[in-house]
């Protein structure tokens, strides 16, 4: 009997006599020993692959508890309002379901004619195993818990034993399906390492005597088919391999971070024991009643179950967590505090009027010019796409260079999203100031640090999985009147941990209508991202004219080491980046995103609460001061500077007063730097080189010893005068 079901991987109804695609079929088999019956019997039959049986699922308060028919099988939960055992739609006939609990044929009815529904139900829920964890209820013997990344299963069994049962089953099929991806092995097959041979063919038809034409004809046949094959199996594979990608991430992030509602209890299922009476210890925590027994359960009526999205657009910016060990769930703010007094208007020009020409890093303007972050925080925004990265690594280690370079370059594009609709210039760091970001939901650290009072350098350093980032940048700023020009100088640096090297250099930008006009940013020039192997990349960045109709616009290409044009690549910096592979494409069919073009990365949408700032939701987390943080920074972190804090707070007088003061002390900085001063986490590589991480600062802010680290923030002491004089 043909059923209709969900594809688990794009969610598009199929109709198909097998169901679930077997493509992937698990190496090994999970255990048999479950408290259960046999649906379709035999001692012969292979080892079991699927687990059903009839769960109660807290629905909402309005319903209550609903008995839904659940199904495990190949490492997805899939669960319909009704689904009797007669039209259970089986891999295969030697497939052994075994059923957990009363499955009597007049109890199905029984739900039937309650529900008023004897028509079949499609499915309505899937959970793949593989991004999800689970945990007993301490509170109830009967009941348990699933969580993904965007929701949690509330369920509950007939009996203590069916729960057993059910957790048994759980943690059998995470055996059969670990959490490789963390450890970077989820690899398979490269179609590269397909191939054929006709020896045999040809041998058999010279036994049959055809003639050598002939042969040649048939071997010729059979390599075209083979060839058609091939094709197809390398955008599976490719296709794979990015889901796998977004999996992957998604897994991180649920195994790291956990799901909502879920504590220290949360544990890994291939870790742990269980009892047969369903009350193994499954974590290390009390014996009391958990939080999650505690809270209130989601208010999801079954109408409203969650949305199935197109692969693509679902996981188009992953989070990636294979963050620090002990990573708890860190929530962190959407928005800015409500600021505590009125806003203040101030003419620009009458500020910078007499400064025609001159470099503006010299400038003092007032706060109120300043973004509530520094230009160490502002290093870090250009990490916001570092899942490009993630996905750059991974593709390079299954061989595939082109996309690794391609990823680059989106993610080299994508540091400037942000800077759409930013008019306020971030606070200049002090000599010596510091700012640390440890993003375990992103996978990644990074640390910055002002190396540099004149001229302003500030060097960074960020690890993530299985690359390093570093680099050093020094702004030069000029105004013409009617717009501010900064031109960035430094190179940025990026290594995978299989020895491949990426370095580049950014372009130009121009804020444009300092006195008339409605003011706006543009990115123009060419960015060269060289590569140390097979490929690397260039990048043209559009200047916008007056008359420009579709402004922002990126064009460029890959290629190899003979010269040889791999891809191109076109989109907006402020929007969206795609590629197409190959050469000899027309430029209008580039152009256009609704070709053949492929996505490479798109950028996320702005905050509900926008500010005067227009900080994007990953800028807003930067000066956030999360529970137990401040107590871990050194004296020298941009989160603890006074004058930002209060523009933060939108106590503007007070951060004018503080910035006044910072200004006078940071005068005195190049003094320091003219006596001798060094940088105290970075070292210049010889003069004409950049400035590197020397390493030790997290194991510094393991011990919290920061005895060498002045508080650049406070009063000037007499001995610090005297050493500047």
């Amino acid at each position: 009997m043909r059923v209709k079901e969900l594809h688990p991987l794009c969610c598009i109804p199929l109709e198909s006599p097998h169901g679930i695609d077997d493509f992937n079929k698990p190496p090994v088999e999970p255990a048999t020993n479950l408290p259960a019956t046999s649906l379709t019997g035999g001692s012969d039959r292979r080892k079991v692959t699927s687990v059903a049986g009839i769960l109660h699922k807290w629905t909402n308060f309005g319903k209550g508890w609903r008995s839904r028919w659940f199904l495990l099988r190949n490492g997805i939960l899939s669960y319909s309002k009704i689904r009797r055992p007669e039209n259970l739609n089986l891999l295969s006939p030697s497939e052994d379901v075994r059923l957990i609990g009363d499955i009597s044929a007049g109890r199905l009815s029984r739900m039937d004619s309650s529900s008023g529904r004897r028509k079949q139900q499609k499915t309505v829920g899937i959970v793949h195993l593989k991004v999800s964890s689970f945990r007993e209820s301490k509170s109830d013997d009967r009941k348990f818990y699933i969580f993904t990344a965007t929701k949690t299963l509330h369920l509950r069994t007939d009996s203590i034993s069916d729960r057993a049962a059910w957790l048994q089953a759980l943690a059998s099929t995470k055996c059969i399906f670990p959490l490789r991806s963390l450890n970077g092995d989820f690899s398979f097959t490269s179609p590269k390492d397909l191939s054929i041979s006709t020896e045999r063919l040809k041998k058999r038809l010279h036994e049959e005597g055809m003639n050598e034409n002939l042969v040649k004809e048939c071997e010729q046949i059979m390599l075209s088919e083979f060839s058609e094959m091939h094709e197809q199996i390398k955008l599976l594979h490719e296709e794979r391999t990015n889901l796998f990608d977004a999996l992957r991430q998604l897994e991180a992030a649920n195994l790291e971070s956990g799901a909502p509602g879920i504590d220290d209890n949360v544990y890994q299922l291939s870790k742990h024991g269980f009892s047969s009476l369903g009350r193994g210890k499954y974590s290390e925590c009390s014996t009391t009643a958990s939080s999650d027994d505690k809270q209130e359960f989601e208010d999801v009526s079954e109408e409203d179950e969650p949305s199935f999205h197109d692969t693509d657009e679902y996981f188009n910016e992953p989070s990636v967590g294979s963050g620090s060990n002990g990573y708890t769930d860190i929530k962190r703010r959407t928005k800015l505090p409500d600021p505590a007094e009125k806003e203040r208007g101030v003419s620009l020009w009458s500020m910078i009027k007499d400064n025609v020409g001159k470099d503006l890093t010299r400038v003092c303007l007032p706060v109120y010019f300043n973004e509530p972050i520094s230009s160490l925080q502002k290093c870090f925004e250009d990490l916001e796409y570092s899942y490009l990265l993630d996905r750059a690594y991974e593709h390079g280690k299954s061989g595939n260079g082109l996309l690794r370079a391609l990823n680059v370059a989106a993610f080299a594009v994508s540091g400037y999203a942000s800077t759409e609709g930013r008019h306020c210039k971030p606070f200049n760091p002090l000599l010596g100031e510091t700012y640390e970001a440890d993003f375990p939901e992103k996978g990644i650290r990074f640390f910055s640090e002002k190396v540099s009072h004149h001229p302003t350098v500030i060097a960074c350093h960020c690890e993530g999985k299985g690359w390093k980032f570093w680099g050093d940048t020094n702004l030069r700023s000029k105004f013409w009147g009617r717009s501010i020009q900064v031109e960035p100088v430094g190179v940025l640096t990026l290594e995978f941990d299989d020895g491949e090297v990426f370095q580049w250099s950014k372009v130009t930008s121009t804020i444009y209508n300092i006195i008339l006009g409605k003011l706006y940013c543009d990115h123009h020039g060419v960015m060269q991202i060289c590569g140390n192997r097979q490929f690397s990349c260039t990048l043209k960045f559009k200047e916008q004219s007056i008359l420009e109709r579709n402004p922002h616009q990126v064009n460029g290409f890959v290629e190899d080491v003979s010269g040889k044009k791999a891809a191109m690549v076109f989109g907006k910096w402020d929007d969206s980046l795609y590629y197409v592979s190959g050469d000899g494409v027309s430029k209008t069919k580039v152009s256009d995103p609704a070709s053949n073009a492929s996505l490479l990365w798109r950028r996320t949408k702005p905050p509900p609460n926008v500010t005067r700032y227009n900080l994007t939701s990953f800028a807003i987390t930067m000066n956030e001061l999360t529970p137990g943080l401040e107590e871990m920074l050194p004296p020298t972190d941009s989160r603890l500077r006074p004058d930002q804090r209060h523009l933060e707070n939108g106590e503007y007088e007070k951060a004018n007063l503080e910035k006044q003061r910072l200004e006078r002390r940071q005068r005195m900085s190049r003094q320091l730097q003219d006596s001798g001063w060094r940088p105290r986490w970075f070292e210049k590589q010889g003069e004409s080189e950049t400035f590197k991480y020397t390493g030790g600062y997290w194991e510094a802010r393991g011990h919290r010893t920061w005895d060498d680290c002045p508080n650049i923030f406070g009063e000037f002491t007499e001995e610090q005068l005297a050493e500047a004089a």
